[in-house]
């Protein structure tokens, strides 16, 4: 090894003493040339060290100093001297504190790396970018101690993988990779193979047909995917609608048996969140220079909306997001979706559960769609939210559509409110709203909408009659919807009650299974406090709430959102009198602005009552498209306002009612209450005496009005029986003395 040291002269020339082995120079003028030749070489001009600040020098000395003492310089100047004989100066001690070297200011050069081949992932990494924050537990230790046997378990979509090894790290790698076997990411696929120790001996091209890859590619590790999977079903460009590979025909069918219809499976590259490229810098990959521009702007303080729009290939694409980056990051996502056939690979619990029978509308389309119209629409009744009656908790609206396109759709009604009568103020003459929960008022909205359309269907002028959603039965008994006329229904966040019972930010954990300690009580039927919010499981006994009893200080109890919903689902939303003239009508969806479950939602809706039996004819458990929207709306603390608010479509504006007393604050019934709803259904009940498809005497009360429709009865008796067989409690019933009034009363 080589050691030098340099000092500066008189002069200002530079000299470095090298630490070679000092021999003698043969005597004579060849000794002194050689002295002189290796003086020559050593030496660095003064003039370059004078121009230089001492920073640079001391770069240029270190660069010098490489270049002179690397393998080939010294191998050059040993060439030059006979038997490697060095100069004949003395060696310079070496000063203290500066690590062994002469000069103050020294500092070492950082080398280049210098990149080597990519190594490719193991199977620990590879399965780790694919499923991220997995879990590997030491399920057993074996052998003797110089020679252990380590056995390593891996949980990933709910299946076990165990892998061994000398040490936990190769167990841990032969887990993963036996978990990496059992499915393939499609862009990652040979990333995945190389992990394993195999290479593919042929181009693969992962956007073609499956009928082109190689066998030995998916036959390894990859579990196909069954045909009947509604959500990884390849996307067929045939002009039909579909949303996650789902083709939605116009015709009745069920989610089952929808891969009858559809063309072979075309694998469809789903884009893993974890893999580091959001959906902008994807599309900007494959189309460099696109232009993003800015469309609108819209929404309230707390939950705002930006659209952005971006073209490509001739196409616009636009994208709605609490911000511009995440309304950029929709609109490329879009772009990726129709133009390349990629999408985001979404966790289990926010996918939509599609509805069963007719699938007119994609999924997330549909429910962005309606937000966006009933959200519009409740600003530009409270004057882009400026109005103090623009307060709210909860916002709810029913919007209808006509076919298949959502532009089409109309806005039937919008509301508000999160509380429930006090008591003390129920009504026995029906004009006061025992329950302002912003979905109920919503339905009973949509049921005023309904009779106004029978009214036009009966008018005299035949352009109402053309605009009523409403056609004669075939057998000329009662009404029912026309054709494709489907109602949805929004709720800014999940009914309260069965489907809001779960932790939001931990919901992720349940997509491998509900282990909830507690998950037996799942479903149970709750009820709202009075004077409060939130709901309570109801008693194990049956609850019989009394007229007397309330007035005395027992708080009034109603059943949850979410139960109500339910019902809504056997029974219809038109409710017993409405029955009188029409088949049960459901909703075709449900979708949320915020807190969407897909396991809880489905539960609360329909899942915990599947074994309904004993159904009239003409009713089902209806299962509805359940979905939430892209731009999440933001949780709202703070008390909510005591009042609600509902309008419906022809009203010139809002109706605004004090939930506490469940009227208007002059003490006016709502155009709302069973009051004035039961008496536009005596004008009908007059008018259609000969095609109702209920025939009765006409009735003295309310409440034998609805106790005449008997299979609708018989339906909701069916759901109360099927609740208590599944051991989720009983039915709360309001006391009887409200429904008992006449129409004159």
């Amino acid at each position: 090894m080589l050691c030098c040291s340099g000092t500066m002269n008189n002069s200002g020339d530079y000299h470095i003493a090298k630490d070679i082995p000092r021999r003698r120079h043969p005597p004579g003028r060849e000794g002194d040339r050689l002295h002189h030749n290796q003086q020559r070489l050593l030496t660095i001009e003064g003039s370059e060290a004078k121009s230089m600040s001492s920073c640079s020098t001391d770069v240029k000395e270190n660069r010098n100093l490489d270049n002179l003492f690397s393998k080939e310089g010294v191998a050059a100047a040993a060439a030059q001297l006979p038997n490697g004989s060095g100069g004949g100066g003395r060696k310079r001690p070496l000063e203290e504190g500066n690590n062994g070297h002469a000069h103050s200011k020294y500092r070492p050069k950082k080398r280049k790396k210098v990149l080597g081949p990519i190594l490719p992932k193991n199977a620990l990494m590879q399965l780790n970018e694919i499923k991220p924050g997995l879990q590997y537990k030491i399920l057993s230790q074996t052998g003797p101690v110089h020679a252990p046997v380590f056995v390593m378990t891996v949980e990933v979509n709910g299946q076990l993988f165990e892998g061994s090894g000398p040490t936990k790290k190769k167990a841990k790698l032969n887990a993963a990779e036996k978990a990496l076997r059992s499915f393939v990411q499609f862009p990652n696929a040979s990333e995945a193979h190389m992990a394993m120790g195999r290479t593919l001996s042929v181009h693969t091209d992962f956007t073609s047909d499956q009928a082109d890859f190689p066998d030995m590619l998916f036959n390894a590790f990859e579990t196909s995917i069954p045909a009947d999977d509604p959500f990884y079903l390849a996307s067929i460009s045939n002009g039909s609608f579909k949303s996650f590979g789902i083709e939605y025909p116009l015709l009745p069918s069920h989610v089952p048996n929808l891969g009858q219809a559809l063309l072979p499976l075309v694998p469809s590259p789903f884009i893993s969140p974890t893999s580091g490229k959001n959906p902008v810098m994807i599309l900007n990959e494959l189309r460099p220079g696109l232009k993003y521009d800015f469309v609108s702007e819209s929404g309230e303080s707390h939950a705002k909306n930006f659209v952005m729009s971006v073209s490509v290939d001739a196409q616009s694409f636009q994208g709605s997001g609490r911000n511009k980056k995440l309304a950029k990051a929709r609109a490329a996502q879009a772009a990726l979706s129709a133009l390349f056939n990629m999408q985001l690979d979404q966790a289990p619990s926010s996918q939509p559960i599609p509805r069963e029978g007719l699938q007119l509308h994609l999924p997330q389309v549909l429910a962005d769609a309606v937000s966006r119209l009933v959200v519009d629409k409740f600003s530009e009744l409270t004057d882009n939210f400026s109005s103090p009656h623009s307060r709210r908790k909860v916002l709810a609206g029913v919007v209808m559509t006509t076919g298949t396109d959502v532009k089409d759709a109309e806005v039937i009604c919008v509301s508000t409110g999160t509380k429930c009568i006090n008591g003390e103020y129920m009504s026995d003459r029906g004009l006061a709203l025992n329950d302002c929960h912003a979905e109920i008022v919503a339905r009973r909205s949509l049921i005023r909408y309904l009779y106004s359309q029978l009214e036009h269907f009966l008018s005299n002028q035949e352009e109402k009659q053309q605009t009523s959603v409403f056609t004669r039965c075939e057998n000329r008994q009662g009404f029912r919807l026309k054709g494709n006329v489907q109602f949805h229904l929004y709720i800014s966040t999940s009914p309260c009650g069965d489907a809001r019972i779960f932790s939001p930010h931990e919901a992720g954990m349940e997509d491998q299974g509900d282990r909830h300690p507690n998950r037996k009580a799942r479903g149970q039927l709750r009820t709202k406090i009075e004077s409060g919010e939130g709901t309570i499981p109801v008693r194990s006994t049956n609850t019989i709430q009394t007229w007397d009893g309330v007035l005395q200080g027992e708080r009034l109890l109603t059943m949850s959102c979410s139960d109500k919903i339910a019902r809504w689902n056997v029974v219809g939303l038109q409710g017993s009198l409405m029955s009188y003239f029409t088949e049960a009508i459901y909703f075709s969806s449900i979708i949320l602005g915020s807190l969407y479950h897909a396991d809880h939602l489905s539960r609360a809706m329909y899942q915990r009552i599947t074994e309904i039996e004993d159904l009239p004819q003409s009713f089902n458990l209806n299962r509805p498209l359940l979905t939430g929207i892209s731009n999440s709306e933001a949780r709202q603390p703070g008390k909510a306002p005591n009042f609600s608010v509902n309008w419906t479509v022809g009203d010139q504006g809002l109706e605004l009612i004090n939930a506490t007393t469940g009227k208007d604050d002059l003490g006016r019934p709502s155009r709302l209450c069973k009051h004035a709803l039961y008496s536009r259904w005596m004008r009908l009940h007059c008018k259609l005496s000969s095609t109702l498809r209920i025939k009765t005497v006409r009735p003295s009360s309310y409440h034998d009005a609805k106790q005449a429709a008997v299979e609708y009865h018989s339906a909701k008796h069916a759901l109360f029986r099927a609740f208590h067989k599944a051991g989720l409690g009983a039915w709360v019933k309001k006391p009887i003395e409200q429904d008992q009034f006449a129409p004159g009363t």
